[in-house]
């Protein structure tokens, strides 16, 4: 690794390198994160940099068979885009079904027990299309994986919202006390 070393130091991965000015550099992850905060923070940024764009029938198609109405969010095509990118990190290797799977849900049928449905292959579809336009996601032998690029940007918002978790409770003692 080029002279650089991984270790833990009460309880947080840092990158120890001895070209870097002090030596250590925190490892943030998805995985020391809210998925709530890193989803949102993740499609706010898909927005505003304009890699991920929401096709022209978004604004009428459900999600799901599983489902009654469109979804109510309006930037839902940006949260679904970074729903997806944290679940290729984190399940590797992934296809459209198993994505499918994933989104799917509960369908109510009438008189009958209720059954799983899967979710919508065209939205995962063109999500991922878009996700590779973008650089994030590369197609593997088997489903998707994430690109080096990918990676770097989830782990980078992880970073930025680890910062901004520590900076909101550090305020939050302040002011009780």
């Amino acid at each position: 690794m080029d002279g650089k070393s991984i270790y833990t130091c009460f309880g947080v991965r840092v990158l120890v390198c001895p070209y870097h000015l002090g030596g250590l550099k925190d490892l943030t992850t998805v995985y020391d994160v809210p998925p709530n905060d890193l989803i949102a923070a993740v499609a706010q940024e898909l927005k505003t940099s304009g890699k991920v764009q929401p096709p022209e029938w978004a604004a009428y198609v459900k999600t799901g068979v599983h489902r009654e109405m469109p979804p109510m969010n309006p930037d839902w095509w940006f949260v679904r885009c970074a729903s997806l990118l944290r679940r290729i990190y984190i399940d590797g290797p992934v296809g459209v079904s198993r994505l499918r799977s994933y989104y799917g849900g509960k369908q109510r049928r009438p008189v009958r027990t209720p059954s799983f449905a899967k979710g919508s292959g065209s939205i995962v579809r063109e999500a991922l299309q878009q996700l590779e336009k973008a650089g994030y996601v590369k197609k593997a032998k088997r489903g998707r994986l994430m690109t080096p690029e990918g990676q770097a940007f989830l782990d980078d918002m992880s970073y930025k919202i680890k910062i901004d978790i520590r900076e909101s409770a550090a305020e939050a003692i302040e002011s009780a006390s």
